[in-house]
């Protein structure tokens, strides 16, 4: 049985922008604190909500190294080092472990696209470069590109490979990986709405986005499974569905970045392509997050 990164919620965590576009550290900080006070059991930085894809490569390494000094090993710190690109992922992977990342969150490559067999390629060239666990990142809704049951198989041969971040959306699928990999391959939710079935089916916890705004429920959510407390969890986690399902009105990370802004906090703006939400799209999430008492309550 392979080592597990970390169980119940991890967040990933925003990458908050000042007024002239660039990485807010001190917001940072805030970020981090507020998710450790309230129970989050890993930090991921720099994935798809932190905007990893429009980062510059010194940026990026900026901001993975701020984040794990400033964690300072209170949780784990999870680092997005993917990339499209074999090299650039290897070279940014390099980075993250010298920085002392935990692990690394290696997502599918994009636009260029590969077979399952350029995937295997990918991955295990990437997991031969460092020796810091890797947490493979499916997402085909993004990327283009899904890891099929066999391919996580295979992948889940290689000692640094450990887990999967399954954001398919397909049961039927998370079922035949852990069918086939078993103790080998861990395998998170990427899903909000999906961590009890995720969970009940042997899921190790989330990387979530909601755990940007509801930290401690999110982390409550994963605990009562983890307990083998099914009911209790079901229950929270349809009490925060609605907010879970605002979150996504639009492409993440825009909603997420609004909620905090809603809240309280300085999240800032997404950069370009990704724009402001609409005034509508706004307004349906204000009401979302006034149900659940959010609106102003950081100061």
């Amino acid at each position: 049985m392979k080592k597990v990164i970390f169980e119940g919620s991890g967040v990933a965590i925003v990458t908050p922008m000042d007024s002239e576009g660039f990485v807010n550290y001190a917001e940072l900080e805030r970020l981090i604190d507020f998710n450790i006070e309230n129970g989050t059991d890993a930090i991921i930085i720099c994935g798809t909500t932190g905007e990893g894809s429009t980062l510059s490569f010194l940026e990026h390494c900026d901001a993975i190294n701020h984040c794990i000094k400033y964690v300072n090993k209170r949780v784990p710190v999870i680092a997005g080092s993917g990339s499209n690109d074999t090299n650039f992922a290897i070279r940014l992977s390099k980075k993250a472990c010298e920085y002392g990342a935990d692990a690394l969150l290696v997502v599918t490559p994009y636009y260029n696209k590969t077979s399952q067999q350029g995937l295997i390629k990918h991955f295990t060239a990437i997991a031969d470069s460092v020796d810091t666990p890797i947490i493979l990142y499916s997402v085909a809704s993004r990327t283009g590109v899904n890891i099929e049951p066999a391919t996580c198989k295979e992948l889940s041969k290689h000692p640094n490979i450990v887990a999967v971040k399954e954001a398919s959306g397909n049961l039927s699928q998370i079922a035949k990986i852990r069918a086939l990999c078993g103790d080998e391959l861990s395998v998170y939710s990427g899903n909000d709405d999906q961590i009890v079935p995720v969970m009940s089916l042997g899921g190790k916890g989330v990387i979530s986005v909601l755990a940007n705004v509801m930290p401690k429920q999110t982390h409550d959510i994963a605990r009562l499974c983890l307990d083998g407390k099914f009911d209790e969890a079901c229950a929270l986690s349809l009490e925060t569905l609605d907010l879970a399902n605002a979150l996504f009105c639009d492409v993440n990370p825009i909603p997420v970045k609004e909620a905090l802004n809603i809240m309280g906090f300085d999240a800032g703006h997404c950069r370009l392509p990704l724009c402001d939400m609409t005034e509508d799209n706004r307004n349906k999430l204000i009401d979302v997050m006034k149900r659940h008492g959010l609106v102003g309550v950081i100061n």
